[in-house]
């Protein structure tokens, strides 16, 4: 495990370079008010005003007149190419739960590396904000306070079984797999819970329901261990 950076008792909001709108910084910031720029994230952080407690990545998209605006003690470059800045400052944050604004939408291949770091680092939870939806990996148990008719979606990044209960369409027995099964478009009858049995599925839910899955992420749902 790497050493942190950003250490932290309460929820953290990491801002990328993605698309986002100052709307959702601010969202995020109404549950997590410690606040981390990724590189190009910078740029969002200023525009709303705000300095953020620390910037990390390899600062190839940090505009220099932003990056010199900031203390030289909250920069923090990692110049490795092997992961993307998102991984980069993932791994540096220790924090009961990261919500990440700027992750999703715009180019696909920068969402599908964002999927894979939260599986990469599945025991450090992290809610990512879309348009619509919230996305995290599920971790290995959690009980959601949905609505019937809420969309409850599961994608598996590899191999993956699971429980619920509360859904529509039942999982307890499936085998999903990226390559031949998948839960999407799945749909809560109320409350719903679910349990996996390795780590490896995303979930998908309406982006209203941030706040709670944030508190039931802080306040003690199980984590994934750490592989690393």
């Amino acid at each position: 495990m790497s050493n942190p950076i950003v250490h932290s008792s309460g929820p953290v909001t990491l801002v990328g370079g993605g698309q986002a709108t100052s709307q959702d910084l601010a969202e995020a910031l109404t549950i997590a008010p410690q606040l981390v720029a990724v590189d190009g994230g910078l740029q969002l952080v200023e525009a709303a005003g705000l300095l953020p407690e620390a910037v990390i990545g390899d600062m190839d998209s940090a505009p220099p007149e932003a990056l010199a605006r900031i203390p030289t003690e909250r920069q923090h470059r990692v110049s490795e190419q092997q992961t993307i800045d998102f991984d980069k400052a993932l791994r540096h944050v220790s924090a009961p739960v990261v919500l990440g604004v700027g992750f999703c939408g715009g180019r696909i291949d920068h969402q599908l590396a964002a999927f894979h770091t939260l599986l990469v680092h599945a025991d450090r939870p992290c809610i990512l904000l879309a348009d619509k939806e919230i996305i995290l990996l599920s971790p290995p148990g959690i009980t959601l306070g949905t609505s019937a008719g809420d969309i409850v979606s599961l994608f598996p990044l590899q191999p993956v079984r699971g429980r619920s209960l509360g859904l529509e369409w039942p999982i307890d027995g499936l085998v999903f797999d990226p390559a031949s099964f998948v839960g999407t478009s799945n749909r809560a009858l109320g409350p719903v819970t679910l349990s996996m049995e390795t780590a490896g599925m995303l979930l998908i839910l309406p982006r209203r329901h941030l706040a709670q899955v944030a508190d039931v992420l802080v306040s003690g749902a199980p984590r994934w261990p750490s592989a690393r």
